[in-house]
């Protein structure tokens, strides 16, 4: 499909990812970016696949994934400890890195 994979790493019981899960619902443009441009793959559990994980198991964590299966280390979120994380007040900087991602899709194939 030529789409972006948006991995979204998650646990039904953590608060953080509770949170991160009710802005990113709340949010309509990311909903719409999510629905017409990604491929997306929510994760409720946490993976020993050391590629998933490559700065630890923590969650929430969201990783973009380009159509050749790399995970893109120049997408990530503020946090240099936990470079895939992003909290509720991250939102419009997880949109950018959406719009990001596709515009890198788009030039690199």
């Amino acid at each position: 499909s030529n789409k972006p994979l948006m991995v979204i790493h998650h646990l039904e019981d953590c608060q953080y990812c509770q949170a991160l899960k009710k802005a990113f619902a709340e949010s309509e443009e990311i909903q719409e970016m999510a629905q017409n441009n990604f491929i997306m793959l929510n994760l409720m559990h946490e993976t020993t696949d050391k590629n998933l994980s490559p700065d630890g198991q923590y969650v929430p964590r969201i990783m973009f994934i380009d159509p050749s299966l790399t995970v893109r280390a120049d997408i990530t979120g503020r946090y240099s400890n936990r470079l895939y994380t992003y909290e509720p007040q991250d939102i419009p900087f997880l949109l950018e890195n959406m719009k990001k991602a596709l515009r890198l899709i788009q030039t690199e194939l």
